[in-house]
């Protein structure tokens, strides 16, 4: 499959089982191959990346019930994270604020642009595991149920302080495939200057 192959394969898959194509092993280097070779402003190397898989990533999806069902007073269904939690496993990612914050006080003539420089190498990371995952038949979507399970996260993880959640990333087999995306015009996205 070559990149842009891989480019279009990659979706928003919530159907997901937990029969991997592939082992834990493979996918576990696969993701570490990603967090090795993104990019990172200054080479900072601030990325942090969490696999959970097995009784814990169960547990971590009833925590985030929990702690969700807590903030809203009981209004938050559980079918969203029982769907998460039908997955294989969940990929929790992070930047470390300490290396951040040491990189920004070595250059402070940069010092405001750090925060969008680590967010962007976050998303690159993101995107590359996602893009990466679905080359090798693996489903996966990206939530954002932080900063309200900030907390439980570092607890039920044992993470330092200076680890700022990011995102979360269920991933498993996939039950149903999502249709394809339909084509459209996107000149308007796009300015070519000759």
């Amino acid at each position: 499959m070559s990149f842009i192959d891989a480019l279009k394969a990659r979706r928003s898959v919530y159907d997901l089982n937990k029969t991997l194509p592939i082992s834990l092993d493979k996918v576990t280097e696969i993701i570490t191959d990603c967090v090795r070779y993104t990019p990172d402003a200054f080479n900072m190397k601030s990325q942090r990346v969490v696999i959970v898989s097995g009784e814990r990533h169960t547990q971590f999806w009833n925590a985030v019930y929990d702690t969700l069902v807590a903030l809203t007073g009981g209004r938050f269904s559980r079918d969203r994270t029982d769907s998460f939690a039908a997955a294989y496993g969940t990929i929790l990612y992070f930047y470390d604020s300490a290396i951040v914050t040491e990189t920004r006080n070595k250059y402070p003539l940069y010092a405001e642009n750090f925060h969008d420089w680590v967010m962007q190498s976050n998303g690159m990371l993101q995107f590359a595991i996602w893009t990466a995952l679905a080359r090798a038949g693996i489903g996966a979507n990206l939530q954002h149920y932080n900063p309200a399970i900030d907390k439980m996260v570092g607890e039920m993880f044992d993470l330092p302080d200076s680890w700022t959640l990011v995102a979360q990333m269920p991933f498993g087999g996939i039950d149903h495939v999502p249709e394809s995306r339909p084509g459209s015009d996107e000149s308007w996205r796009i300015k070519i200057e000759k």
